[in-house]
């Protein structure tokens, strides 16, 4: 029995989810320890830390019970999701211009963050009868309607990246449900087409972070001062970085929310070339396990749960390292397991142990 569950455990996908969590540890370690007192030296460090372990011991249940269960309460998840979603607005706590955390005691939590998990097992849902028979506008339109009114909830906190997010969950999802490629084709051409529309109904500082990301130098001060010192921090790393607790534009407070969403430039800055190039390989395992899972699933239910969580992860990891780079533009989307937040943290470590199940439960057929 011991051999057989040594066997059915996904030890690459385990490790190198551990090794980033170990890294952005350390990572945030660094980034905080100047610019908070001494007796609070290390809070977000121990914060984290223990967020993580209590996940970790979360994530081993969802480990062993049959994810197959969750797709009995798609629905109800859903609208779970939405009762959630609608709290934000009436109830939500406010920071940064806009309104998407919900205070329970002294913990902060972002439903917006949990919402991108419970739509996957939702979407994975309805998608599981409709494999293979998104033929037309008319077949897609209530998948679409049922993933646009969270959608525009999260929009309207304002939360314009995790709406992509749920983009990106979204066609990855109908992708490998078989749906016409004329059609989707057809999506994407209207979606360009519509873009200049679009424009017109943008907040303008949304606006002004696409115009940053044409030219940083529009606002230097402003809204490209992030972009700006991000890729002075990344390109003054070098090769081998400038190491822990040493680097200039983190350690003297010139790069802002460096422990959350520029986190990915302090590993540029202290670490260097290498050290961002392990952190890239530790997640293109991930990534590249999370499609094997996908592709050997035994069931189609598991096969979109896999998909829809690889998706969400491969756009987090693309549109951050590239908003650090200044080839993406500033969205406010968290690097997996490595920005802090508690909600963040979670929701990706309980989708990890979502994979891990549906990979046991294949093995435990093979065995």
């Amino acid at each position: 029995m011991t051999k057989n569950i040594w066997r059915r455990t996904d030890w690459p996908l385990i490790l190198a989810t551990a090794a980033i969590i170990i890294m952005s540890l350390v990572i945030i370690g660094s980034a905080t320890h100047i610019n908070t007192p001494s007796e609070e030296r290390y809070w977000y460090v121990q914060r984290q830390g223990m967020f993580a372990l209590v996940n970790v011991a979360i994530a081993f249940f969802l480990m062993n019970f049959d994810y197959k269960i969750l797709q009995g309460y798609g629905n109800k998840l859903y609208i779970f999701n939405l009762i959630l979603l609608l709290a934000v607005m009436i109830f939500g706590h406010s920071a940064l211009g806009a309104q998407r955390w919900i205070m329970i005691g002294p913990i902060s939590i972002q439903p917006s963050e949990f919402s991108k998990l419970i739509m996957i097992v939702s979407i994975a849902a309805i998608l599981n009868d409709r494999v293979g028979k998104l033929n037309s506008l008319r077949d897609l339109l209530p998948v679409a309607l049922y993933v646009g009114i969270p959608f525009i909830l999260v929009l309207k906190q304002p939360d314009l990246g995790t709406s992509l997010v749920f983009m990106a969950i979204f066609f990855g999802m109908v992708f490998v449900s078989g749906i016409n490629m004329k059609l989707l084709g057809g999506i994407f051409a209207a979606v360009i087409a519509a873009m200049p529309v679009l424009w017109h109904f943008l907040k303008d500082y949304q606006k002004m972070r696409i115009m940053v990301f044409m030219d940083p130098n529009v606002d230097p001060l402003g809204s490209g001062y992030h972009i700006i010192q991000s890729k002075i921090a990344i390109g003054s790393g070098m090769l081998y970085g400038k190491g822990l607790f040493a680097g200039t534009q983190s350690q003297l407070n010139f790069l802002p929310e460096n422990h959350t969403d520029f986190i990915f430039a302090v590993v540029g800055e202290e670490l260097g070339f290498v050290g961002v190039c392990f952190l890239l390989f530790l997640y293109l395992v991930v990534l590249l396990r999370g499609l094997q899972i996908a592709r050997d699933a035994g069931d189609t239910f598991g096969r979109l749960l896999a998909v829809g969580i690889t998706s969400m992860l491969a756009f987090h990891v693309l549109v951050n390292v590239g908003m650090t780079m200044g080839i993406m533009p500033v969205t406010g989307i968290p690097l997996p397991l490595m920005s802090y937040g508690v909600s963040s943290l979670t929701t990706n470590i309980l989708s990890i142990a979502i994979l891990l199940n549906i990979e046991r439960r294949r093995q435990k057929l093979l065995f």
